[in-house]
């Protein structure tokens, strides 16, 4: 029984090695995953700054309404609120211009 179950384990650590050396020899250059990967967020790059313009605009139409509603309604903090929308569309835009030329994409 005893060298059945030692038979039985050295075959298995063989079969393991053997699977080993095959996965090995599957393995490929990581440099061109990376540049495959870095060319396709590059590809998407414009995409994505088109949605957050669209993103931006949504945003200041939501915004434009919002502050004619509180100038409408005569409060007192309108300046805030239309600072604060005009803000928000504003830095959507300077993202996405500055990542653009921080990493050097040309679109």
């Amino acid at each position: 029984m005893r060298k059945r179950v030692v038979k039985v384990c050295r075959t298995a650590a063989i079969a393991v090695v053997l699977l080993g050396v095959k996965v090995a020899g599957y393995a490929q250059d990581g440099k061109a995953g990376i540049q495959a990967a870095n060319t396709q967020v590059r590809g998407y790059f414009t995409d994505g700054t088109n949605l957050m313009y669209a993103v931006g605009a949504i945003l200041g139409l939501i915004g434009a309404v919002k502050v004619y509603q509180k100038w409408n309604s005569g409060d007192q903090d309108t300046s805030k609120v239309a600072a604060a929308w005009f803000g928000s569309c504003i830095f959507l835009v300077v993202v996405a211009t500055i990542i653009r030329s921080f990493f050097g994409i040309t679109g």
